[in-house]
């Protein structure tokens, strides 16, 4: 899979790199120590997040929805490819599915809070 974030807390996809994040609950700027920029939109179950990528001047964002046990994410990647995923928590375990940034389908299950 290219590109895949889904945003529960916050994650950026660079790695370890640790953000600093400034605003409020429905709305931050965050800067990680690549540089890389991000923000977030929050409002109801809905979370917007718009990424640039500072080493390669690229740009990607993706919008997650939360329903009751059930969270659709979808996504444009750097390279301009969409991706789309769709998570559904029973019991103790999140079952997920999608397609990825190159039109790739997967699907597996994980741990509730295990899910990468």
């Amino acid at each position: 899979m290219k590109v895949f974030l889904v945003v529960t807390a916050l994650a950026v996809a660079a790695g370890p790199a640790a953000a600093e994040c400034y605003g409020t609950e429905s709305f931050q700027t965050c800067r990680d120590s690549a540089g890389n920029t991000y923000s977030v939109q929050r409002f109801g179950s809905t979370t917007m997040v718009d990424g640039y990528n500072l080493s390669t001047g690229s740009r990607w964002n993706q919008t997650s929805h939360t329903f009751g046990n059930s969270t659709f994410t979808d996504g444009q990647a750097s390279d301009g490819g969409t991706w789309n995923r769709t998570d559904q928590s029973i019991g103790d375990t999140t079952f997920f599915s999608g397609t990825d940034s190159d039109g790739n389908y997967f699907s597996g299950s994980c741990p509730l809070l295990g899910c990468d």
